[in-house]
């Protein structure tokens, strides 16, 4: 009984996870140029973002496999809370010093989704904490 507790919104902000990863990480890893002129800020080599592109593709399928089976996975889904954390802290350093010329919307998006997501995936975690880490008290 106390398995279907919280496993359903987890599942829920897991897809939705999965589905960011996977936008973004196909999109660095396919098109980074495209990506780099849409950001408006400085030229920069954009064959550097293909290795972030093939990140994100790995953990958005990792977030389908867990979404799949949660039980004993909260090791995961805390490296995946806390890594749309750091990302999110990041992109709003980023929108806060962004160079003149840089489209302010490419920054800001990705951060404003990032940080709900974060406070998704913590929720979550918190409401499937005996799935996730089952046994401990």
């Amino acid at each position: 009984m106390a398995e279907n507790n919280g496993s359903g919104f987890l599942k829920i902000v897991l897809i939705i996870y999965a589905i960011v990863c996977l936008v973004y990480g196909l999109g660095y890893f396919f098109f980074p140029g495209t990506l780099v002129d849409m950001s408006g800020g400085e030229p920069v080599y954009h064959g550097w973002l293909r290795w972030s592109g093939g990140v994100l593709v790995a953990l958005g399928i990792g977030a389908i496999l867990v979404s799949l089976k949660p039980q004993n996975q909260g090791i995961f889904v805390t490296t995946m809370a806390l890594g749309t954390l750091f990302a999110g802290i990041g992109l709003v350093w980023a929108w806060i010093t962004i160079e003149e010329g840089a489209n302010v919307w490419f920054t800001a998006m990705p951060a404003i989704v990032v940080l709900v997501l974060s406070g998704l995936l913590w929720w979550s975690r918190q409401q499937a904490i005996d799935i996730l880490y089952p046994g401990t008290e």
